[in-house]
Order: structure tokens, then sequence, then C-alpha cells
């Protein structure tokens, strides 16, 4: 590495974290509270005995699931103008990480719900639980142990698919890292260096999630 180069790696790290901390980070948050949520009402209209509400969601979770997360991005911000619908680009991937965790998310909780015992339901009838209060008080605490590694990857996966965020023009790590490339021409050493602080970021997320299921074991152990 030239030293040119090793200059504009240090000069770049502020303003790649910058964009990680103001843009990926808050993106990543906001999109996976909004999506846990629509998952958890999807995950529960699924569950329904009603046929057109299970199969609406049944319909959505189709839909997320068999479209790639770029297109959903392009359909809102591009697209939806055309009808009229103007949304600014931060919004833009709010709306479509969030939708994209709903569909995904939405089968981990389901999922998680229905590995609870039935036995579980029959005991919060017996001492005369509604089904409202056997699901939060019963059923979810114990589903969330079993849904927290898959959702805490699909938390993980997102940090990284934020970066599309970038073909919208949201200022995120990734179109930081493109901005200072073009005038310089260092691509290479630029999208390196916004993969290692990617990798960083996912691997707090992983030691945290290796944490918190510790405490969920011994939690569940007690």
């Amino acid at each position: 590495m030239t030293g040119d180069t090793w200059d504009l790696v240090v000069s770049s790290i502020g303003p790649l974290l910058s964009g990680a901390i103001r843009g990926t980070i808050p993106l990543t948050l906001i999109s996976f509270v909004i999506g846990l949520v629509l998952a958890l009402v999807v995950a529960l209209a699924r569950l329904s005995r009603h046929r057109l509400v299970s199969g609406a969601a049944r319909v959505y979770i189709s839909l997320i699931r068999g479209t790639p997360l770029l297109v959903q991005l392009f359909i809102i911000f591009y697209a939806l103008p055309s009808l009229g619908l103007v949304i600014d680009p931060f919004p833009s991937a709010v709306v479509a990480f969030s939708l994209n965790v709903g569909g995904y998310a939405a089968e981990t909780i389901r999922a998680a719900i229905l590995s609870v015992p039935r036995g579980q339901w029959e005991a919060a009838a017996t001492i005369g639980l509604d089904h409202r209060l056997t699901l939060q008080r019963v059923v979810l605490p114990q589903a969330l142990r079993v849904a927290v590694p898959p959702l805490s990857n699909t938390f993980i996966s997102l940090v990284k698919d934020t970066s599309l965020a970038s073909t919208i023009m949201v200022t995120e790590l990734l179109r930081k890292a493109q901005e200072i490339a073009a005038p310089t021409y260092e691509f290479m050493t630029l999208y390196s260096l916004a993969a290692v602080i990617y990798w960083l970021i996912c691997l707090v997320l992983s030691t945290g999630q290796s944490r918190l299921e510790r405490r969920l074991d011994r939690f569940v152990a007690h």
C-alpha cells in the first residue's frame, strides 16, 4: 500500500463511520423494529381461523419472499411516483426493509408460536385465561426463546442489506464509500474498507446474539 493510499484510508475512516452511525445503523434499527411489529401481526393472521385473514397473510409472505429486495426497493422509490406517491429516499428504504423483514420474520414467529406445546394453551384455559392473555403471558414468552436465534440472524442480515439503500441515494456506509472513491478511483480500497466496517458491526451483533441466547437458556433452565 502506497503512502497516498494509506493517507486516503486514514482520512476516510471518519466519514465512513459517520455514514454507518447516521445512516446504516438507524436504518437497520428503525426497519427492524417496524418489521417485527408487522411480522407479529402477519404471523397471528396466518394462524387465524378466518380464511380471508389467513389467506391475505399468506399472499403477503409469498410476495415478499418470492421477489428480490432490490426490486421491492425500486418499486417503492422509483415506481410509486408514477402513481402520484413520492417518498423521500430514507423513508422509502425504511418502508422496503420493514416490509421485507415483516415477510421473513412472520414465518419465524409463526413457527415459534406453533412450537409451544398445545398443553400450554389448555392449561391456561383451565385457570381462566382467554386467548389474548394466554398468547401474551404464556405462549409468546416461550416462543421468544425459540425465535431469538433466527430473528437475530435476520437483524444481522438486515445490516448488510441496508447497503442496497445506496441505489436510491440514501447516505449510508456504502454510499459514503462510493462518494469518496469516485474522485480518487480507489474503489478497491474504499469498498474493502467499507466491507471491514460492515464485518465489525456484524461481529459485535453476533457476540451480542450469543450472550442473549445464553441468558435465555439460563432463564428457561431456572
